[in-house]
C-alpha cells in the first residue's frame, strides 16, 4: 500500500479499474473529472471537468444530458482527491486512467485526456489567484495599509 499522496492509490487504482462511471472531487476546485467508459456503435469512453451539482440525482441527469445514447448506469462511483490535480500525474493515477480510457477506443481519447488535465489545472489555479487576491468566497488576512 502506497499512501505518498495520503490516500491509497492502490485501493484508487481498482477503483478506476472497476467503475464504469466515476467522479473524481478535488481540494482547490470546485470543478469534476467525469469518466464514463461505456461504449456504443457511436461513442467512445468520455473523460471530461464537469461542473459540480447539488446531488447524486442531478449528476445522473447530467450525464443523461452528455450521453444521451446511454441508459443510466448502475451507479457513480466518486472519491475525493486530497491534493492538486498535478499530483495525480506524478502518482501515476493519471496515466492509468488515461491507459484505462484509450485501451477501451475511441479516436479522441488520449487527447480529451490531455485536454481535461490542462483544464483542472487551469482551474486550480484560477482558485488559487482567487484566494491570493481575496476574491469570492475568501478573505484575506493581511491588507496593505
Amino acid at each position: 500500500m502506497s499512501t505518498d499522496f495520503g490516500i491509497d492509490l492502490e485501493e484508487v487504482r481498482r477503483v478506476i479499474d472497476g467503475a464504469v462511471v466515476l467522479v473524481v472531487r478535488f481540494s482547490l476546485t470546485d470543478r469534476r473529472l467525469l469518466v464514463d467508459t461505456r461504449t456504443n456503435d457511436a461513442d467512445g469512453p468520455l473523460v471530461r471537468v464537469v461542473p459540480p451539482v447539488a446531488s447524486g440525482e442531478e449528476r445522473f441527469k447530467a450525464l443523461r444530458a452528455l450521453r444521451p445514447g446511454f441508459p443510466p448506469p448502475e451507479r457513480i462511483l466518486t472519491f475525493q482527491w486530497p491534493r492538486h490535480a498535478r499530483s495525480l500525474v506524478d502518482s501515476g493515477l493519471w496515466e492509468h486512467l488515461a491507459r484505462r480510457a484509450v485501451a477501451i477506443g475511441g479516436p479522441a481519447t488520449s487527447d480529451d485526456c490531455e485536454a481535461a488535465m490542462r483544464e483542472l489545472i487551469a482551474a486550480e489555479r484560477r482558485a488559487e489567484i482567487t484566494a491570493i487576491r481575496g476574491g469570492e468566497g475568501f478573505k484575506t488576512l493581511w491588507e496593505r495599509g
